[in-house]
């Protein structure tokens, strides 16, 4: 009998350990997402099955290009996925369909080259095309520009709200990938 219950506790010991670290993992490392939505076509769909890293920008600060999942400033319990576009002390402009970037080290500013959208895509704005970013500021855009709500619509995101960045597709199985911030 006593040999029996130290496997029983055995068992349960394993168990409790196992739930340990996986919510560990879970809460402070690694979340999965799903991604609902169009709005950042053609690089995710609806569907697509996400690893968040979630400690990375512990060590660094979140960086032009990374897709990065955060809570909704207009309602903290709903996640979005977007595009950083522009970065804190920065100063945005949509013009013609372009997106241009000025801060302290462009002061003349430079046209964002963004081969992740679909050929033709225009970035267009209904009212404001001026958008400054202060500290701890960020401007976020979906790549399916036409069909996506963000900064230009509700602002800036602060660096609060972000959760982290997509670092991995796990599904659909045939999409399966890495990713890695765009170099412009």
């Amino acid at each position: 009998m006593k040999k029996f219950l130290y496997s029983i506790w055995e068992v349960v010991e394993v168990a409790l350990i196992a739930g340990i670290a996986v919510f560990v993992i879970h809460k402070f490392l690694i979340q999965p997402f799903l991604v609902s939505g169009a709005s950042m076509e053609p690089s995710f769909s609806s569907g697509d099955y996400l690893l968040i890293n979630e400690i990375s920008y512990q060590f660094h600060k979140p960086g032009r290009g990374e897709v990065i999942v955060f809570h909704y400033p207009g309602n903290r319990s709903t996640y979005y996925i977007k595009r950083i576009i522009g970065l804190p002390g920065e100063k945005i402009v949509v013009q013609d369909g372009k997106v241009f970037i000025f801060s302290k080290d462009n002061p003349d500013g430079f046209e964002l080259k963004e081969n992740y959208l679909s050929i033709g895509a225009l970035t267009l704005v209904s009212e404001q095309n001026v958008f400054n970013l202060g500290e701890n500021e960020y401007f976020v855009m979906g790549d399916n520009r036409g069909y996506s709500f963000d900064s230009r619509n509700w602002g800036n995101l602060k660096e609060s709200d972000i959760v982290g960045s997509v670092q991995l597709r796990l599904w659909p199985f045939n999409r399966v990938m890495a990713f890695e911030k765009p170099a412009y």
